[in-house]
């Protein structure tokens, strides 16, 4: 198909671009920006005017629950969700049944999510086998057969010994590590930030320094070693810190946060509903303002859904019995638009930290709207608005956001220049 997209705001933040053009799509790239080639015939034209244009999402955290946990999830359907969302690409953790571990898992991720061709699927490997945090994975055969990361997730490893030889090894080949850091013992039998709120509840607290301490630590050992880290869902305003600190002392790091820390706080576990029951914990409205400022500054150079679906029965226990998750991806940017709309980002911001900010954090091909570049793109109304669920294609209805009228609608999703999704 040849699409001609005419008088969108097309807004690359790559390039810096922001103004009223129209984008002519060929062979699954973006073959020019304003006028089309002589030569060009599109097979179907669509009028953008009042629409925005912008690099397809990119999202670094979305589990598929894929293979394994079927009754969660799968391939095809979260990428559908994803797509929805805006997201062109996303990266999927390694937490499935087998454990992403070897090359026959990461090419099945892949090859199903070839089937679905909804959205550009990244797998990123386990860094230990089994995720047990004793012996490393294969991680160059991971690497050959299409992981982009490594990452333990929020498995301690057993020794530091063992983690710094293995961020050594992971350095040596120029490999990105994933960081989720938080303490193993000062997190365990946890709830919630460990506050008021918790104290006021009954439940038990995850205090600050569950991350903090994990995050020094972290940050030493890549010092040591000389890896290329990124560190995901950061909770606390010390830890957005010390990312800050390690920046400016020169260390390759980066950084997201999950959306819904930037919008909610300890404060919405009140009513004990265990749709907001996630691991690292909600905290303080003073660690959201916190955070806030990180990805305006770029500190946190990502934004990520780090969605997570589950079955009705994962959410109906008393709430320390749940399941901690939400599933969001496919109200990424709606729900990102209400930051926007608060005026605490300007949009060109925001669409960096969805799109290209991610995209240069793992080194993927993605997150830019330039000649040349693929055809992941979205189109979307900034004057519409978005009804969460009246449409809802993920099979995890855990989302404490349905019913709530968000700003902006996905109207069209490109991947590699075929439509993946029409809302």
């Amino acid at each position: 198909m040849k699409f001609s997209i005419l008088g969108a705001r097309v807004i690359d933040p790559v390039s810096g671009l922001d103004q009223v053009t129209d984008i002519h799509l060929e062979a699954g790239k973006v073959l020019a920006l304003g006028a089309a080639p002589a030569d060009f015939s599109p097979t179907e034209t669509i009028d953008a005017a009042g629409l925005i244009a912008a690099p397809g999402l990119v999202d670094l955290n979305v589990s598929l629950r894929e293979p394994g946990y079927s009754r969660k999830g799968n391939i095809a359907s979260e990428t559908r969700a994803a797509a929805a969302g805006g997201v062109t690409s996303l990266c999927c953790p390694p937490r499935t049944k087998p454990v992403l571990d070897t090359s026959a898992v990461a090419e099945l991720i892949l090859d199903r999510a070839r089937e679905a061709g909804h959205s550009k699927v990244f797998p990123i490997g386990a860094l230990s086998k089994g995720l047990e945090g004793e012996q490393l994975a294969e991680l160059i055969a991971l690497r050959d057969a299409g992981c982009v990361a490594f990452t333990n997730g929020m498995v301690n490893f057993r020794s530091n010994r063992t983690l710094c030889r293995a961020l050594e090894y992971a350095a040596t080949f120029d490999l990105t590590v994933i960081f989720n850091s938080q303490d193993h013992d000062l997190a365990e039998g946890g709830l919630a930030h460990d506050g008021p709120t918790a104290a006021f509840l009954g439940l038990p607290g995850i205090p600050e320094t569950a991350e903090t301490v994990a995050l020094a630590r972290d940050l030493l050992l890549v010092e040591q070693s000389g890896v290329r880290a990124h560190f995901t869902q950061l909770t606390s305003a010390r830890g957005v810190a010390l990312i800050a600190q390690a920046q400016a002392r020169g260390l390759p790091v980066t950084a997201d946060v999950a959306l819904y820390q930037l919008i909610l706080t300890d404060e919405a576990l009140t009513g004990f509903s265990s749709l907001y029951h996630v691991q690292p914990p909600l905290r303080t409205r003073a660690d959201r303002d916190a955070l806030r400022e990180a990805v305006k500054s770029g500190v946190v150079q990502a934004i990520s859904s780090h969605h997570q679906p589950h079955e009705r029965d994962a959410k109906l226990a008393p709430f320390g019995a749940t399941e901690p998750g939400i599933s969001s991806v496919e109200l990424l940017l709606p729900l990102a638009m209400t930051l926007v709309e608060d005026g605490l980002l300007d949009l060109p911001t925001l669409l960096a930290r969805l799109s290209s900010g991610p995209a240069a954090a793992l080194r993927l091909p993605a997150g830019k709207l330039t000649a040349g570049s693929p055809a992941d793109l979205l189109l979307f109304d900034p004057a519409a608005s978005t009804v969460a669920g009246e449409k809802w294609l993920s099979k995890g209805e855990n989302c404490p956001f349905l019913g709530h009228c968000l700003p902006s609608a996905v109207r069209y999703t490109f991947v590699d220049g075929r439509v993946s999704y029409i809302g």
